[in-house]
């Protein structure tokens, strides 16, 4: 889509990589908690809502010839969902009207935004499309949690997250390796993965801990070594047990891509990494390096 009929976008901006084709509408600036110690994703942006009328505009203003090929829509920032209930039920219906071939809506979801919603809200805004929520867990442990500044306990988000999932919303749950650093690193894995067990999200994709304007988090922590990071995956791997979900781990900041769905590729899952880290141990050195992976782009 050229450049002038984009809406308007307030860098930076970001989306889940399953939301690559989605056009994208910013209806809040920022993150409405942006207090976390690891993430340096909207720390140069100060939170606000957007008013409906703007983004009203911006949706009529799509050109015509462009309409029937939009069936996703992604919108942003980084917890669109603590949108007002009302204010996001007037988008969604206005969404819906000016793309008749829409067939899902996504957002960001932070357990704070989750908690502006009720079940019966969640409920309303799926029958609009709303229909797959991105929920940044990070941690299932407690200690790891408060360490960066979360704001919330691991429970705390499991209520939430079933919440959502009891409204019939999808769940794409994130984790990152390494972000408990050496110290609690096992704990860190098997506290995430019964977390998941409970939650049974239908997706859950593996970052790994990396450089984004969270020098001062980063410094703070024993970094993982690539063993210590792989041996930490298969912890996790290896108390993973939900219902059906679907892993990735293919974000970027990970140096070894896994996927699967639990619990049928659970052995295979397992057995891959086992592979690939009597591979990486005829690499001298590599194994017991830290990542050093970056993002230096704002």
């Amino acid at each position: 889509m050229p450049t002038e009929a984009l809406p308007r976008y307030i860098e930076p901006l970001f989306r889940p990589p399953s939301e690559a084709r989605s056009l994208i509408f910013q209806i809040t600036v920022g993150c409405s908690q942006n207090s976390c110690t690891f993430c340096g994703m909207y720390k140069r942006k100060k939170f606000r809502i957007r008013p409906v009328e703007e983004i009203i505009g911006e949706i009529a203003a799509i050109p015509k010839r462009y309409i029937p090929t939009i069936d996703r829509v992604f919108i942003a920032d980084g917890d669109a969902l603590v949108y007002p209930f009302d204010g996001l039920v007037t988008l969604l219906d206005a969404l819906a009207s000016a793309f008749p071939r829409l067939a899902r809506i996504g957002s960001y979801a932070s357990p704070n935004s989750l908690m502006t919603k009720s079940q019966d809200q969640l409920a309303v805004l799926r029958e609009k499309k709303l229909r797959i929520l991105y929920f940044g867990l990070e941690s299932g442990e407690d200690e790891t949690l408060a360490q960066i500044k979360k704001g919330f306990t691991a429970e705390e988000m499991a209520q939430q997250a079933i919440k959502a999932r009891t409204a019939g919303m999808k769940l794409s749950v994130t984790a990152i390796l390494g972000l408990a650093g050496r110290n609690r690193s096992l704990e860190h894995a098997r506290s995430t993965a019964a977390w998941i067990n409970r939650v049974n999200p239908e997706y859950f994709s593996l970052l790994t801990l990396f450089h984004r304007h969270n020098e001062e988090f980063v410094r703070s922590l024993k970094q993982c070594t690539r063993r210590e990071l792989m041996l930490e995956t298969r912890e996790l791997l290896s108390n993973l047990n939900p219902g059906r979900t679907i892993l990735r781990s293919n974000h970027v900041s990970n140096f070894l891509n896994l996927a699967g769905s639990y619990p049928k590729d659970r052995e295979r899952l397992i057995a891959d990494l086992d592979a690939a880290l009597i591979k990486a141990g005829t690499y001298p050195g590599f194994l017991d390096s830290v990542p050093e992976y970056e993002e230096e782009y704002y």
